[in-house]
């Protein structure tokens, strides 16, 4: 049984090094794909090549639009060899835990399962502070909350990627997304595999140059973590000097302009909550 990770990036210098290492041990191979960065991600990409030639497949792409990131996803598909795909994103942090809970239920369940459904924390303002489970609007066998799909098996049948970045999904060959398809074919993981940096600022250079990273950036306040909150371990493994220390705190002015924007965040989403029935 082979799972190949797929991340696909533009200007992710901020927490690619940590997404990438949380995972590549546990994966046969890893193909980054680069649409177009103008930070310091090729050269972290290339820092981790050095050490693992073997796993790490990197192409520099050209640059793509929203609507055209589903063709380098579908292109990764049809690249790929394995048994299984992992999405991995660059914002995306493992624990080792989590990863090797995954990959242990696909080796073991990996021939009748078709996808495994993780839970996450939403990081928001800093590395301490994360969206409340409420904020979380995914909807998933009756579960809701901060969850998603990112492990699938190739052999569901005409398994693709479509539709623009944000919406985006992958189908089988009738056109029903994979989470459409029969529960009985996939698995929930109870408690959180990742820290999700989506909502967070993820290149120093040129943030803004990326399809919908301007709405996905949340001046927001969390929950704050407890102070003996066990971090993901790759946060604690020596790193190049060039990749920025997760460890930065909000600055005054984040968060003044957080306590404005939270209270309307809330407001919304209960609004949401209350028109969608749930």
């Amino acid at each position: 049984m082979q799972i190949w990770a797929h991340t696909l990036v533009r200007n992710e210098e901020r927490y690619l090094w940590f997404s990438v290492m949380s995972v590549i041990d546990y994966v046969d191979k890893i193909l980054i794909w680069d649409t177009g960065s103008s930070d310091n991600t090729i050269k972290i990409v290339k820092e981790i090549k050095k050490n693992y030639s073997n796993k790490v497949e990197f192409e520099e792409v050209e640059k793509v639009s929203a609507e055209d990131f589903p063709l380098m996803r579908q292109k990764m598909l049809e690249r790929t060899a394995s048994d299984w795909v992992l999405i991995v994103d660059g914002d995306e942090v493992w624990w080792d835990d989590s990863i090797r809970q995954i990959v242990k239920l696909i080796y073991n369940e990996g021939d009748f399962l078709e996808t495994v459904v993780n839970r996450y924390f939403n990081i928001v303002g800093d590395i301490f502070h994360y969206q409340p489970e409420s904020a979380g609007m995914y909807m998933l066998d009756g579960f809701k909350g901060h969850l998603n799909i990112r492990a699938m098996n190739r052999k569901i049948p005409g398994l693709y990627a479509a539709k623009p970045h944000g919406q985006q999904g992958y189908f089988d060959s009738s056109g029903l997304l994979v989470q459409q398809r029969s529960s009985k074919k996939r698995r929930h993981i109870d408690t959180s595999s990742y820290l999700h940096f989506t909502h967070m600022q993820r290149s120093f250079a040129n943030d803004s140059d990326v399809p919908k990273r301007n709405i996905k950036y949340k001046t927001e306040l969390g929950k704050a973590f407890p102070l003996n909150f066990y971090y993901p371990e790759v946060f604690f493994i020596p790193r190049p000097y060039f990749v920025p220390s997760p460890w930065v705190k909000m600055t005054s002015d984040y968060y003044v302009k957080a306590l404005v924007e939270t209270p309307i965040r809330k407001f919304k989403r209960r609004l949401i909550r209350t028109t969608s029935g749930y």
